[in-house]
């Protein structure tokens, strides 16, 4: 499910147009319902670990390391629309050097590269939507 559909239920769950709403992914579960007596709004219940077996470990990039996003928000290759790219395929960049912009509830924060690095791949189209730990670029560490 993304973000975006569950911030639509949570919305619909808060207007009182849903009353009961369960949802679970990986070993977290949120269950929210309607209070009994009307006018108290949501009862929230916990997120309740499920237990499960060990975490699977994460694949290995195929072709390289990513940048990932450190946090949640609207992805720009740009400081504004009429502006050239931070980077493009094929560019050398240095270690925290500005490679992106990240919007997040009005807030712009510029993303640094990790380390000395070419770009291989951008993989987030501009103006799009990711989430934490989405893989952004494909780069060649040097």
């Amino acid at each position: 499910m993304t973000q975006e559909t569950l911030s639509r239920l949570l919305e619909a769950f808060a207007q009182g147009r849903i009353a009961h709403l369960e949802y679970a992914q990986g070993d977290s579960r949120l269950v929210l319902d309607a209070p009994a007596a009307p006018g108290n709004g949501p009862a929230v219940v916990p997120a309740v670990p499920v237990p499960a077996a060990a975490p699977a470990p994460a694949p290995a990039p195929e072709k390289g390391a990513t940048i990932d996003a450190p946090l949640v928000g609207t992805f720009y290759t740009a400081s504004s629309p009429d502006a050239q790219p931070f980077v493009q395929v094929g560019d050398r960049v240095k270690k925290g050097q500005t490679v992106c912009i990240l919007e997040a509830m009005k807030m712009i924060n510029e993303i640094p590269a990790p380390c000395d690095c070419v770009i291989e791949e951008v993989l987030v189209q501009n103006q799009a939507l990711v989430g934490f730990g989405d893989p952004m670029f494909r780069v060649r560490e040097l």
